[in-house]
Order: C-alpha cells, then sequence, then structure tokens
C-alpha cells in the first residue's frame, strides 16, 4: 500500500514550482490532494498529470488572499471528508526587492496577505479538521531569508514576511504539541529552480540549482503519519532538521 494511501492533503500554490512537485509526489505516495491555486488550466493540467499516476485530485481555483473563500474551505472540506490529513502552506509571493522606504504600501501588504495572513486564516479554518485526523501533518514553506543572522539589503519585506510565517508556525505546533496528534513543520527549500527564483536573482544560471522535484520528496516525508518533529526547520540545504534557537 502507498505510504499516504487515503490520506487527505491540501496544497496551496499547487500549479507550478515546489507546489505542482509537492502536489505529484503526494499523489504519488497515495494521498488524494486538494490543490489550490488561482489558475484554473494549470489545476486542469496537474489533475491530468495526477490521474496518470493512478491518482485523484480535487481542484480548487481560488485567490489565496480571497480570506473569505478561505473560510468556506474548512466547511467544504469538513462537508466531503470530514477531516484533513495534510496541509501544505506552499502559495507565496517575493514582493519588491528594494529599500524599506521605497516599498509601496501596497506592495508591502499583498506580501504578508500571502505569505502571512493566508496561512493564519487556512489554519484557523483547517484547525478543527486536522485535529480530526489521526495524525495531522503542517508543512509552511519558509525561505533562507528568514533565518539568516543578517538579512540581505532590499530583501526586507520578503524576509520579514517569512520570519513572521515561522513565529506563526512554532506558535501553532506550541499549541497542538501535547493535545493534539498534530504536527507542524517549517521547511526551507534554499535557491531551487523556480520562476520566483528568477525573478529574485536574474543574473543566475538555473541550471545550478536543485530542482522543485527533488525538494517534494523531503515535504512528503515531513507529512507522514509516522513524523514525529513539531516546531522545527527542515533546511533542504543541509538535509537537516534544525531547532530555532534564540538569538546571541
Amino acid at each position: 500500500m502507498a505510504a499516504l494511501a487515503d490520506r487527505i492533503a491540501l496544497v496551496t500554490g499547487a500549479s507550478r514550482g515546489i507546489g505542482r512537485a509537492v502536489a505529484l509526489e503526494l499523489a504519488r505516495r497515495g494521498a488524494h490532494v486538494a490543490a489550490l491555486a488561482r489558475t484554473q488550466g494549470a489545476l486542469e493540467e496537474l489533475d491530468d498529470e495526477i490521474r496518470a499516476l493512478g491518482g485523484a485530485a480535487t481542484l480548487i481555483p481560488c485567490d489565496i488572499r480571497d480570506f473569505d473563500a478561505l473560510d468556506r474551505l474548512g466547511a467544504a472540506l469538513h462537508q466531503r471528508w470530514g477531516r484533513l490529513d495534510i496541509f501544505v502552506g506552499n502559495a507565496g509571493v517575493l514582493g519588491p526587492i528594494s529599500p524599506l522606504g521605497h516599498i509601496d504600501p501596497k506592495d508591502w501588504e499583498q506580501v504578508f496577505a500571502v505569505n502571512v495572513t493566508a496561512n493564519w486564516r487556512l489554519i484557523r479554518s483547517l484547525d478543527p479538521l486536522l485535529r480530526a485526523s489521526d495524525a495531522g501533518r503542517v508543512a509552511l514553506i519558509s525561505s533562507g531569508a528568514a533565518q539568516r543572522s543578517e538579512v540581505n539589503a532590499y530583501w526586507g519585506c520578503y524576509a520579514a514576511s517569512k520570519a513572521a510565517l515561522d513565529a506563526l508556525a512554532r506558535a501553532y505546533a506550541s499549541e497542538t504539541k501535547t493535545i493534539t496528534n498534530i504536527r507542524v513543520m517549517i521547511a526551507n527549500p534554499g535557491p531551487l529552480r523556480t520562476n520566483m527564483r528568477a525573478a529574485a536573482m536574474p543574473g543566475e544560471d538555473p541550471m545550478t540549482l536543485k530542482t522543485p522535484e527533488e525538494f517534494a520528496p523531503k515535504v512528503a516525508d515531513l507529512c507522514a503519519p509516522g513524523w514525529s518533529e513539531t516546531g522545527k526547520l527542515y533546511d533542504f540545504p543541509t538535509d537537516s532538521v534544525k531547532t530555532f534557537r534564540a538569538p546571541g
């Protein structure tokens, strides 16, 4: 039997890049994938690939900034399955690479809406469903930009949003560690061959980078019922689990 047979998995930003690769990997391992993304056509292409693997998917065309829709999503998943076993919060935006004083407030708010607030709204909506699972697993995709001892100049908006996401995940891990079967992990993919990376580093040779398809199996491992760590960081560049430390 496949390792994730009969597990229900929600993946955001599932139409391309890391999200697409993770959705395919979870399906390959037997999970039913609820794939959320903005682009209907790309979701349909993903559905075709999942079906070709012998898997099944439910497509959720949705803008991650539509918070009312995220609230409704929990109710819809409850009506259909009564639980959620896996939540991979992958959807994210880079935002402006710019001095902090030059960032338009609307751009700042959009980055935090997608990278932070949407994940909080989803946790809020999905928490009862994850608690109903015998092994609820959450993996939130962060960035090394949030974890460096010195944040790179001009990366303040993105780094701040991912640092906030890390804190959100760690708080949820603390709240659920001893009283539920939920385990929450943060995953740092490092530099991968994605459109976001190309936008951030236009002069970089993408062929020198690892791919989302190489990262995806590691994320899927974090989603397995046997995974026991929580509130920690999986770091793909070093292939290790790290504990967050106090500054200093």
